[in-house]
């Protein structure tokens, strides 16, 4: 959940201009096991009343992302739980997201959801399993129809679509998204995590798995909470709608128990880090890549650096910043340029509010037509820039408590980085994947993180892939690492 500074700062730009929106979370997830499981899933039944609806949930999340070794795997999973389950006959299928955002869903169809960050954060298949089997039991226990009683499905996807129409990728948005996406209650939660624990162990998993992907969930959540600048004081839990992290992890781990102590399930780890070997990690590049504190877009062809301090998030459409704790914000997209209307036409056209006239100025940007200005609503003041490349109007605003001629500098610092992009930085923006690393002797959790390629807290961040609390690599074993 956003701290409430971080939130004000982003809800003023919200109000300054017309912004945009993304998506975000909903998660989870004994006879000896197979050796290995059935060969293909059935697919779930199409040209159904829901496949519109299915159509525009994988539209809202960046569309389909196309990792078959993956997605042939989870299937095979499918099958395991399905049989596993209350209705063993019901036909499943999972269908891959392009988003970095942690998040699995399901349709009554039958129709299984994941995103590649739901896939980064899973350490071995049970807790893959765990997710789906979770996604499952919301399906066997009709927890969507029962929710259609009170508000139609149609309706929810139509408020999400929406919402998602300018796909502003800040926090807040994404929380209303997945808050009307999946808007289960408490009680269903709780629910669909005991059924789901049940069909994973059935199924030969691990029971635990379920457990232990909370808790990664949780670390996540915290980490990005400490990444942009404030520890998260509320829940973990980004879906305000579901129970917090800690009583979901008691409430799962006291289900597992009933059933077995640890170890009493197949965890699959191997192969299921072989199955997402190499798939890509983090933002598509194709939208943008965030490289530290830098943006660049490949295919737009520009970079530009935000302010130090500042931490960032992309969309299709949009880049937010946040800095300070929520003290201080950043917004950047692009708009096609209006024919025959001069910059400074454009930016005292109306788009924006609070515009003081008395602070307009023109200038360069890397030898581009520029122009200047600050806008002023209620207690915080605005710097804003609109920068012409390529038949675009490209829009940069700042928001602060407190203009002083340091954070004016700033903002005027990082405007003036706009440029077009180099060689080398068209090379920096190429996708980052997910690599495996075998651990040699003498090697420790950070010797392996060294080998990653993110530059905040890559120590923290290779304990949070890997599920470790402390080192505690095992020799000959694989571990995920980021890399190009």
């Amino acid at each position: 959940m956003l701290a409430p500074r971080m939130a004000s700062a982003l809800a003023r730009l919200a109000a300054l201009v017309l912004l945009a929106s993304c998506s975000t979370l909903e998660q989870q997830g004994m006879a000896p096991p197979p050796s290995a499981p059935p060969a293909a899933a059935p697919q779930a039944i199409r040209d159904t009343p829901q496949d519109a609806e299915r159509k525009r949930l994988i539209a809202l999340y960046g569309g389909e992302y196309q990792w078959p070794k993956a997605q042939t795997y989870l299937n095979q999973v499918l099958v395991r739980l399905a049989v596993a389950s209350d209705t063993p006959t019901q036909p499943y299928h999972v269908t891959i997201l392009n988003s970095a955002v942690v998040n699995g869903f399901a349709l009554p169809s039958g129709d299984i959801f994941v995103t590649r960050g739901l896939l980064a954060l899973a350490n071995d298949t049970s807790e893959a399993a765990a997710v789906m089997a979770h996604e499952i039991a919301h399906v066997t226990a009709r927890h969507a129809i029962l929710r259609a009683e009170k508000e139609k499905t149609e309706q929810v996807i139509a408020q999400a679509s929406q919402i998602i129409e300018d796909r502003q990728k800040s926090d807040e948005v994404q929380e209303t998204a997945a808050r009307t996406i999946a808007s289960y209650s408490r009680l269903q939660e709780f629910e669909a995590d005991r059924i789901g624990i049940n069909v994973i162990a059935r199924a030969g998993y691990d029971p635990f798995a379920a457990s232990r992907f909370l808790t990664a969930l949780a670390r996540s959540s915290e980490m990005r909470a400490e990444l942009i600048g404030e520890k998260n004081n509320a829940a973990p839990d980004i879906l305000a709608t579901h129970p917090s992290t800690p009583e979901r992890v008691a409430a799962a781990l006291q289900v597992a128990r009933q059933i077995g102590a640890p170890g009493v399930g197949d965890r699959a780890r191997q192969l299921y880090l072989d199955a997402i070997d190499g798939m890509m990690f983090g933002d598509d590049p194709s939208d943008g890549a965030i490289r530290d504190r830098m943006f660049i877009h490949p295919r737009l062809g520009f970079a530009f650096q935000a302010p130090e301090g500042y931490v960032l998030q992309n969309s299709s459409q949009a880049v937010l910043g946040v800095a300070e704790g929520g003290a201080e914000a950043l917004r950047f997209d692009s708009v096609r340029a209006p024919a025959g209307k001069s910059l400074k036409a454009y930016l005292t056209s109306g788009w924006i509010d609070g515009l003081l006239a008395s602070s307009i100025r023109e200038d360069k940007v890397d030898g581009l037509p520029a122009v200047y200005a600050d806008a002023r609503a209620g207690e915080w003041n605005f710097r804003v820039a609109v920068i012409a490349f390529n038949g675009d109007i490209y829009r940069m605003i700042f928001a602060v408590k407190a203009m002083t001629a340091d954070t004016g500098k700033n903002f005027d610092e990082s405007i003036a980085s706009f440029h077009p992009i180099t060689p080398d930085e068209r090379k920096l923006a190429q996708p980052l994947v997910l690599r495996l690393a075998v651990a040699g002797l003498g090697d420790n959790a950070a010797t392996l993180a060294a080998k990653m390629v993110l530059t905040d807290r890559p120590l923290e961040q290779f304990e949070l892939l890997n599920g470790l609390d402390g080192d505690q690599l095992k020799m000959g074993e694989s571990y995920k690492i980021v890399a190009y």
